[in-house]
């Protein structure tokens, strides 16, 4: 097969991403909701700020008393109240006088400016009966928090598509928010095959490896969303896989997710057990050309079904470039892609002829501040190389029509979890 009768990577991610179905959705308490998908937009219930405040410890003051002082003609006030954070106080302040003010306390409805200690003569400790102002502020309603500055209560504070991380749920809650409505998690069957597969650290006869693609692809699934079911590995008789599927369908997963087993050899069990079920294709890429993809009926809906080659670094690129997007849409995700980054390269490196190359990468940060990418393993693209998945925080994407990769090239990465260089 010529490189023009290979599907293209947009081609096979169309056809999955048309068989995707939205999952339902549920209200569920704000705290409860770390990691879900919004699936209708949260409004503010109160404003940010709630009321007007000070943004300094200082002198609640009006402007007009203190606009013309200066370190040589001091204003000298009468401090009439002293107003903490918490404070329930709106004291009057009248022609001459005062509050002192603490951070995050109610500004009195007379006062119009705050004053800083650091901008009078007496500072804090000497703040509770006068207030000497050595320096003018620069105009009215400076260093006061306006009520409603940030947000207004009814605002949209987080459109639906968002996923609900620490700083979202906190902004959510500092307006009054409870409650979300967010997708459910997406069930996911991870089904690793094999007769070479062992269990990690049981003792490796002569043909063995542990299995490791399951729990890469689990951890995987969960930071997509997804909840996981417990992992499953078949060897490639056949009643293994028959066996895992059918429990698998009857716990109603919203996808199974096959390593190994699709490709073109002798003993490939997804392949053969599942023919009726997926279509197996070859993709323009590197790594990960052999897929597959169908779907199965379960009690309450359909399940995804995606066969994934079982070299490791083909397991986890065809992951990020399939089945992520799906789990993603699953939830109603606004963004299913990865951020992405144009950096030159590194070092050189040698691409595959006519397909797209997903090469696991490291970002580097050279002492100027300059970054770059570069192959996280020595070892190149090799689709065996588990290792350097480890060392892995991108994916550097070269186009099927570049052959070489030189340094200083300008290289398009996508971001992978803990991105950080």
């Amino acid at each position: 097969m010529t490189g023009s009768e290979l599907r293209t990577v947009e081609e096979h991610l169309a056809d999955v991403l048309a068989a995707v179905a939205l999952l339902p959705s549920r209200a569920v308490p704000l705290a409860e909701a770390a990691g879900a998908t919004l699936r209708e937009p949260l409004r503010a219930a109160v404003d940010i700020p709630v009321f007007d405040n000070s943004a300094m410890d200082g002198f609640a003051v009006r402007f007009a008393d203190v606009a013309d002082a200066r370190p040589t003609s001091p204003v000298r006030l009468r401090v009439v109240a002293d107003i903490a954070a918490g404070s329930a106080d709106d004291p009057a302040i009248g022609p001459g006088d005062a509050a002192r003010i603490m951070t995050g306390a109610p500004v009195p409805s007379d006062a119009d400016a705050i004053v800083p200690f650091e901008d009078t003569a007496g500072g804090l400790s000497d703040s509770l009966q006068t207030a000497v102002v050595e320096s003018a502020p620069r105009a009215v309603g400076v260093f006061v928090r306006r009520a409603g500055d940030d947000v207004r209560a009814g605002d949209v504070l987080l459109e639906a598509g968002t996923l609900l991380g620490p700083l979202q749920i906190g902004a959510a809650t500092a307006a009054g928010i409870t409650t979300a409505t967010v997708s459910r998690r997406p069930r996911v069957g991870i089904v690793s095959t094999g007769d070479e597969l062992a269990v990690a650290g049981s003792p490796l006869r002569r043909g063995q490896i542990p299995e490791s693609n399951g729990v890469l692809l689990a951890g995987l699934s969960a930071a997509a969303g997804a909840e996981v079911l417990p992992l499953v590995r078949v060897d490639d008789e056949g009643a293994g896989l028959r066996d895992a599927v059918a429990e698998l369908l009857a716990a109603s997963v919203d996808a199974i997710v096959f390593s190994g087993g699709v490709s073109a050899g002798a003993f490939e069990v997804v392949r053969t057990e599942l023919s009726a079920a997926m279509a197996f294709t070859r993709v323009a890429m590197q790594p990960g050309k052999p897929q597959g993809f169908g779907r199965l009926p379960t009690p309450t809906g359909t399940a995804l079904l995606f066969g994934l080659p079982g070299n490791p670094v083909s397991a986890a690129v065809s992951f990020e470039v399939f089945v992520r997007p799906a789990l993603l849409a699953m939830q109603g995700r606004r963004m299913i892609e990865r951020p992405a980054l144009r950096l030159p390269a590194g070092t050189s490196w040698h691409t595959p002829e006519g397909r797209r190359q997903y090469l696991p990468a490291v970002i580097n940060v050279a002492a100027d501040g300059s970054w770059s990418v570069r192959p996280a393993t020595t070892g190149g693209s090799g689709s065996h190389l588990a290792g350097g998945l480890g060392h892995a925080r991108a994916l550097a994407v070269v186009p099927a029509h570049v052959t070489e990769v030189h340094e200083g090239d300008p290289v398009s990465v996508l971001l992978l979890e803990g991105w950080d260089a």
